[in-house]
């Protein structure tokens, strides 16, 4: 009786999962879309996004999402972690120190060198140390910022998963010293 049970438990459990993905799919598809649009929108005028979506279900579920993601997308939008850099940058040349940041795991701060307005090195003087924990993961996450740095010129450079702390109070040293550069 209880292997029946359990047996009817899982299936159900799978036919939500599937139904729910074959749903999803075609309003995750269409919500991406309209939030693509919503964010070059939002930064150029103030009209609604247009939702566009191949079911009832999808449209109602990708309407819904998007009024809700698209009012919290104007009011704090996110650059893409390609962000390239700044056309006001040219020429600026030198060592750069950002500010300590507190995070709860420890302090961190991060200098930038800059040569002729590119992103050529960014070193790590102190990272979070509250505990053995902490410096791994800081030691695992600071060279993969810095790779990342490097790559995208700014500090507009997504999360290190597992290392959230580390990459908030990294980022924003980083953002501190190259507002301290002009950059």
């Amino acid at each position: 009786m209880r292997k029946r049970a359990a047996a009817a438990a899982a299936t159900a459990s799978l036919s939500v999962l599937a139904i729910g993905w074959a749903v999803g799919s075609p309003a995750v598809a269409s919500l991406q879309n309209t939030l693509g649009a919503a964010l070059t929108d939002a930064t150029t005028s103030a009209a609604a996004p247009a939702v566009v979506a191949s079911t009832p279900t999808a449209t109602a579920t990708a309407a819904a999402a998007a009024s809700t993601a698209a009012s919290t997308a104007t009011a704090t939008p996110t650059a893409p972690a390609t962000t390239a850099p700044a056309a006001t940058t040219t020429g600026i040349t030198g060592t750069f120190t950002g500010s300590v940041v507190a995070t709860r795991f420890g302090n961190m701060q991060v200098s930038v060198t800059l040569a002729d307005g590119t992103i050529t090195d960014v070193t790590a003087l102190q990272l979070t140390d509250k505990d053995s924990r902490s410096v791994q993961i800081s030691n695992r996450a600071a060279p993969v910022l810095k790779t990342e740095v490097l790559k995208a010129q700014s500090a507009a450079v997504a999360n290190v998963s597992g290392a959230t702390y580390t990459t908030q109070g990294y980022l924003t040293s980083l953002q501190a010293a190259l507002d301290a550069a002009g950059f």
